[in-house]
């Protein structure tokens, strides 16, 4: 699945309101913030807590350009957790972690303005 990430790029074409819930989009904070040496592209290795229905997931994000390890901890941060694991290098990333692209295509995380509960639902 290609993602076009340029900032020129048309909307993607139509799709039903039931395909956009499909998407199951949370919020969870990140408990854990680790190097990830042997990735093939700059990444960290994360811990995210998305609260007691959904619980601790590992995701794989490259975020090394804007984030420092030491200060992602306690940051909340919005993923799709319902997409299967994907084998990352030695990681098995369960969540995809969501940003947006800076003017460089670095990426920016995505992130409520103010703190919310763990686990709620992007709508």
């Amino acid at each position: 699945m290609h993602m076009n990430h340029d900032a020129d790029a048309p909307a993607a074409e139509t799709i039903g309101f039931d395909q956009f819930l499909a998407v199951d989009i949370r919020v969870g904070t990140i408990v854990e913030a680790l190097p990830f040496p042997e990735a093939r592209k700059p990444a960290f290795k994360l811990v995210i807590d998305f609260g007691p229905a959904i619980g601790r997931k590992r995701s794989s994000a490259q975020i090394t350009e804007h984030y420092a390890l030491e200060d992602l901890v306690g940051t909340q941060v919005a993923a799709v957790v319902n997409f299967p694991p994907r084998q990352i290098g030695k990681v098995m990333s369960e969540v995809l972690t969501l940003g947006f692209p800076d003017a460089e295509g670095k990426v920016v995380l995505v992130r409520p303005s103010e703190p919310v509960p763990d686990g709620g639902r992007l709508f």
